[in-house]
């Protein structure tokens, strides 16, 4: 039998702002040690460390940029030294760049694919190698991927490319007893998604959804939570589109 007294360990990537801050905290407050990952903001990643450890969890802080493969094995390799294993990989860490397919500049889709798709690979990579039985893999994708906004071609095709891995690694680990799959949120009121907005543009994206409001990092922590918790051990090889009920 396992010890209860041993807690779950979680890596979460791009945990230092917006979304991944979110569910760093939010695992955390379910009972996991968490390995807050940033690739800078350094400040910001201890700033959630401490927020976590003033609620009496379990946190440290490590840096990777996530398309660099020893970096990451070197991130994995912090949990797994720090407390003893690794259970949960959620990979929230990505990058956004807004164009019309006709006027973006490569340098700008190269840089975004490294991080999202490159990145995300590597993560996965790593997950596949390391998570215990009884563990979970959530990685982050967006429902732009259904939805077709214009100018998010680029983030949206690397999206794209996040899902098809997932939904591959979840049957790649037949028999491995851990769940892999993708969580897609709508928009979602964080810095990031509100820097250069101006009032109607929100208002115009809030009114999207039936219950018409624009979704918060909680949100979105708590289906991850839901997916890495005993609750969604029946739920693999799934994309959840988290945005209110966009169509």
């Amino acid at each position: 039998m396992a010890d209860s007294s041993i807690p779950r360990v979680a890596v979460v990537t791009g945990a230092s702002r917006g979304i991944g801050r979110a569910i760093a905290a939010t695992l955390a407050a379910a009972g996991h040690a968490v390995v807050v990952g940033c690739a800078g903001s350094p400040g910001a990643a201890a700033d959630v460390v401490q927020q976590i450890t003033a609620g009496g969890g379990l946190a440290i802080a490590a840096r990777a940029d996530v398309a660099d493969e020893q970096q990451v094995a070197a991130l994995f390799d912090t949990a797994t030294s720090t407390f003893g294993g690794l259970d949960v990989v959620v990979h929230s860490a990505g990058r956004l760049s807004l164009s019309t397919i006709a006027d973006l500049d490569l340098d700008d889709l190269d840089a975004l694919h490294r991080t999202n798709i490159r990145g995300t690979f590597v993560v996965a990579r790593e997950a596949a190698r390391r998570v215990r039985g009884g563990g979970a893999v959530v990685m982050l994708s967006t429902s732009v991927v259904g939805l077709q906004f214009p100018t998010y071609g680029a983030y949206a095709a690397s999206k794209g490319a996040v899902e098809a891995m997932t939904l591959i690694l979840a049957r790649e680990l037949r028999g491995r007893d851990v769940t892999v799959n993708a969580v897609a949120p709508g928009p979602t009121a964080t810095e990031l998604f509100l820097e250069g907005k101006d009032e109607a543009t929100i208002d115009r994206l809030a009114e999207q959804p039936p219950l018409e409001r624009l979704g918060t990092p909680a949100d979105i922590a708590e289906v991850v939570s839901f997916l890495t918790g005993p609750g969604g051990r029946w739920v693999n090889g799934q994309v959840l589109r988290v945005n209110g009920g966009i169509i």
